[in-house]
């Protein structure tokens, strides 16, 4: 009996050793580890894996994702990641214990509803150390931290920064000395402790097991190279972890020898683009009830690797099948491995199964 297609495999023991290694990793540096959910939309067989295995708090950036997790009777801190949004405070401070800001307007926002709702809210200060994502610039670091920390029912936790995210900016022992003294200078400015450094996600590993980390930066944000296992700097698999913690199914709805070259006058595709064809001559080629609806096309890594992924369109998936190393027929199903751009689609799509896999 077929189980349904298209389809997510999540392997939660799997990203629960994987967690268990990475955690391991930054507690040996005097580090908690907000372990992030957002690219599984938190789904609860991920979060109690990533709570087996180590995980000081658990982080996401959409409110949604962290109403979630509360209601599945998660008893760690919940951290939102995204800068919050003025129009969503009173969901904040409900679901959230920290956040990270750069704006001392939407930290009097965020105190007005703690303030309402009768609870403290944590914040950390984001500060910019050159990837030019969020983050308030180094010189008006301590003005932020001096407004904030006069707000009621808000506690100016520790600073932090986010790198390898939109500038692809590497962490670096300078980079993380730069935000310790910037926690130093607001931590003198205000007499606050400012005991949390988040240093920020992934992509600090490689500096930390190379020993580089400033012993000062005591907090990290991770995601990729837990649930996928991957060194977010080149994508190779992170020592002690695995990657095949999730895999897609599509299921072949077509298969025919056709040309590897379209026929006629060409113009744009469904999407706006133009694609370069390689001319191999006739061949098997399958289609795949997957799209780009479900999925990142260019993120998926067939299993058989014989077969190569030629495109898709917002429904079909197409490959070429010729030297596929296991058989391939109407109804086949085909394993692939996602990306992390990949991922994140297959789990917000609607149209995709999700289905826990244990053992």
């Amino acid at each position: 009996m077929y189980i349904r297609t298209p389809r997510l495999e999540i392997f939660p023991q799997r990203i629960e050793a994987n967690a268990r290694s990475v955690v391991q990793l930054c507690h040996a540096h005097g580090a908690q580890v907000a372990c992030v959910t957002k690219v599984m939309s938190a789904h609860p067989s991920v979060v109690h894996a990533l709570e087996a295995g180590g995980a000081d708090m658990i982080a996401d950036s959409r409110i949604l994702n962290l109403q979630s997790i509360s209601n599945i009777g998660m008893t760690l801190p919940l951290m939102l990641l995204r800068i919050p949004a003025p129009s969503a405070v009173a969901d904040i401070v409900r679901c959230a214990d920290y956040s990270l800001n750069s704006s001392v307007e939407t930290l009097e926002l965020l105190s007005e509803a703690a303030e309402f709702a009768g609870v403290t809210h944590r914040a950390i200060i984001m500060v910019d150390v050159g990837d030019l994502r969020e983050g308030v610039w180094p010189d008006k670091a301590v003005e932020v931290v001096r407004g904030a920390s006069k707000l009621p029912n808000l506690e100016i936790v520790g600073v932090g920064c986010n790198l390898a995210c939109y500038g692809g900016v590497i962490p670096t022992a300078e980079n993380m000395h730069m935000l310790v003294e910037i926690r130093d200078a607001c931590r003198k400015a205000t007499g606050l402790p400012l005991d949390i450094i988040s240093g920020g996600n992934s992509a600090n590993l490689p500096l930390l097991a190379a020993g580089g980390m400033p012993k000062e930066i005591n907090h990290f944000r991770i995601g990729e190279a837990i649930t996928l296992g991957r060194n977010v700097l080149d994508r190779s698999p992170w020592p002690g972890t695995r990657q095949d913690t999730f895999r897609i199914v599509a299921e072949i709805v077509e298969i025919e020898c056709k040309p590897s070259v379209p026929i006629g006058s060409r113009g744009q595709d469904a999407f706006g683009g133009y694609s370069d064809f390689v001319d191999r001559g006739i061949r098997k080629r399958a289609i795949c009830n997957i799209g780009r609806q479900d999925v990142v096309v260019d993120g998926i890594t067939p299993e058989d690797p014989g077969i190569i992924v030629l495109g898709g369109s917002s429904d079909h998936l197409v490959l070429d099948v010729e030297e596929a190393h296991t058989e391939v027929e109407l109804g086949s199903q085909v394993v692939f491995y996602p990306s992390y751009g990949a991922l994140l689609a297959a789990t917000t799509s609607p149209y995709m199964q999700k289905v826990v896999v244990k053992g």
